[in-house]
C-alpha cells in the first residue's frame, strides 16, 4: 500500500505532516485488538493547545517533567540542553526511571554537569541525567547520571535494568578541547549512577554512535551508525564474552562485526516494502577502536560490507531487531532517494526484509520529514519521532499500516519569517504503558502524555 502526504493529511487532519508511506508490517505490532482497531485517523485529529506547547488528539494530556536551564532537583546545576535518546525503566513501588540523553557539543548553552565519579572526560558537555518519578507520575529526583563525554545521541536499555547511551562523534583527544577520545558507549545505572561510573564500553566499537538494541535471550548488541556523508554507516552487531549480560558485562567483551547483505552494498535503492534478503552475513571488524582508520572505512575484504546513509533508531521487537535509515540522498552520494526506511533483521532466519518506506512519492518541498527515533508502543504498532523541516510529529503507525500523527510540537524557536520548531526524540512508554514519554530536543523539555492508549 501506498499514500501520498496530501492524502494523509486528508485523512488525519495533519496539516503540514510531511511524511509519506508505504509498507507492509508484520509481527512487529501484534497488540491488542482495541488498538489494532484504530482506524484512519489514529486517535482522531489533534487538538491545539492553548499553552502553545504540545498538541495531542482529544482525550489525551501531558505535563511537563523538566526544561533545560531549570534547576536539577539534586543541586549539582542546571538541566542541560539538546534532551535527545530516552527510555523509562521500573523502579521500585511502583516508580519509574527515565534516563534521558544530551546531545551536547562545546558550544552547548547547559552542559552536563560534572560530578566526581561520573565524569569521563572534563571538557565533555555531554552525558545523561536520569529522572525519578513515584507512582503518580510525579518527580521526586532528577540528577547527573553520566558527565563528560559528547553528542550523546540515542543508545538503548539492557535487558538488565540500564541505558547505554551513545556518542556520536569521532572526536579524539586534542579535538574541540577534549582530553580523551570519544566515539563510545557508556552503561548507565539510574538507579545508582555511581555503580557504573563513567567507564567506556571500547569493545563495542569507536564510531559515530547512534542507536542500540540488544537480544534479550543470548545478549548480543545491535548498533547503528549515524553518517550522513560518504561513507556512510554500517549496521553491527556485538557478541559478547558475557551473552548472559548483566550490570557491567559488556566490559569483559566480545566480538565487533559490520553486515554484509550479499550483493546489496547501499540499502536506499530498496523501494518495494516486503523486499527480502536471506543469507545476511557478518564480517568481524578489523579495528573497532579505529586507531588509523574509522570503521566504516576500513578493509573488509573484496566483498565489502553494506552501507547505509544515517542509519538511526534501532529497537528489539519479538524476535527482531528494527532499525532506521532516516533518509538517503543521492545529492550525498546515496544509491537512491528516500525520506526513511525501516528494517527488519530476523538474526534465526538471517533475513533482512524492508517493512516500511517514507517517500518520496509525495508532494514535499523539501526532503528533510524523517524517521528517528522509533519505540514498539504496548498496544501494538508503532511510534515515530521525526527530524526534518516545518512543524515536528511525533507519528503512530498501526498494525494495519495506517500512519496517524500522536503529537505536534508548537515550541517556534525561530522567528515568524523564518520559524523552526524543535525536534522529538526519545520517545519511550514507561513500564505499565499508561505513559508516553517524548523529548523535544530544543528548547530541551521532557513530557509525560496520558490517554486512552487502548484505542
Amino acid at each position: 500500500m501506498s499514500a501520498t502526504r496530501r492524502q494523509i493529511i486528508a485523512r488525519t487532519g495533519a496539516l503540514g505532516a510531511g511524511i509519506a508511506f508505504s509498507g507492509a508490517l508484520s509481527e512487529l505490532f501484534a497488540g491488542t485488538a482495541a488498538a489494532q482497531g484504530l482506524g484512519h485517523g489514529g486517535h482522531g485529529p489533534l487538538v491545539p493547545d492553548p499553552n502553545g506547547l504540545l498538541d495531542l488528539p482529544k482525550g489525551f494530556s501531558y505535563r511537563v517533567l523538566s526544561r533545560e536551564g531549570d534547576p536539577l532537583r539534586s543541586g549539582e546545576g542546571t538541566v542541560p540542553s539538546h534532551h535527545d535518546g530516552m527510555t523509562a525503566l521500573p523502579g521500585g513501588h511502583g516508580r519509574v526511571h527515565l534516563v534521558r540523553n544530551h546531545e551536547n557539543r562545546p558550544t552547548a548553552a547547559h552542559p552536563v554537569p560534572a560530578v566526581e565519579g561520573l565524569t569521563y572526560d572534563p571538557a565533555g558537555k555531554g552525558g545523561c541525567t536520569a529522572l525519578t518519578l513515584d507512582a503518580h507520575g510525579r518527580v521526586l529526583d532528577e540528577r547527573v547520571a553520566v558527565a563528560g563525554t559528547a553528542v550523546n545521541c540515542a543508545g538503548g536499555p539492557t535487558p538488565w535494568g540500564t541505558w547505554l547511551t551513545c556518542e556520536e562523534t569521532e572526536d579524539r583527544a586534542g579535538t574541540n578541547g577534549y582530553t580523551k577520545d570519544h566515539g563510545f558507549v557508556f552503561e548507565v545505572d539510574p538507579a545508582d549512577p555511581h555503580r557504573t561510573g563513567a567507564v567506556p564500553l571500547t569493545a563495542l566499537g569507536r564510531f559515530q554512535h547512534e542507536a542500540v538494541a540488544i537480544d534479550p535471550r543470548n545478549g548480543i548488541v545491535y548498533e547503528t551508525e549515524d553518517a550522513f556523508l560518504q561513507p556512510f554507516g554500517l549496521f553491527y552487531r556485538f557478541l559478547p564474552h558475557r551473552p548472559r549480560g548483566g550490570v557491567g558485562s559488556l566490559r569483559a567483551g566480545g566480538r565487533l562485526q559490520a553486515m554484509r547483505v550479499p550483493g546489496v552494498p547501499d540499502l536506499s535503492p530498496v523501494q518495494e516494502t516486503g523486499t527480502s534478503f536471506d543469507g545476511v552475513e557478518w564480517v568481524d571488524v578489523p579495528d573497532p577502536l579505529a586507531a588509523r582508520t574509522p570503521v566504516r572505512l576500513q578493509d573488509f575484504g573484496p566483498k565489502g560490507v553494506t552501507h547505509a546513509q544515517k542509519l538511526e533508531g534501532c529497537y528489539w521487537g519479538g524476535r527482531c531487531v528494527y532499525f532506521v535509515s532516516s533518509f538517503a540522498r543521492s545529492a550525498d552520494g546515496s544509491a537512491a532517494d528516500h525520506y526513511g526506511q525501516i528494517w527488519r533483521y530476523d538474526p534465526a532466519a538471517r533475513r533482512l526484509t524492508l517493512v516500511i518506506v517514507f517517500g518520496p512519492d509525495t508532494d514535499v518541498q523539501l526532503p528533510g520529514e524523517s524517521p528517528d527515533n522509533i519505540c514498539l508502543a504496548p498496544g501494538g504498532g508503532l511510534m515515530v519521532c521525526e527530524d526534518g523541516n516545518g512543524a515536528q510529529y511525533v507519528f503512530g503507525v498501526t498494525r494495519q499500516g495506517e500512519v496517524y500523527p500522536m503529537a505536534r510540537g508548537r515550541q517556534n524557536i525561530g522567528t515568524p519569517e523564518a520559524p523552526e520548531w524543535g525536534e522529538f526524540a526519545g520517545v519511550t512508554f514507561s513500564p505499565d504503558g499508561r505513559t508516553m514519554y517524548v523529548n523535544c530536543y530544543t528548547p530541551g523539555t521532557t513530557f509525560a502524555v496520558t490517554g486512552p492508549w487502548g484505542g
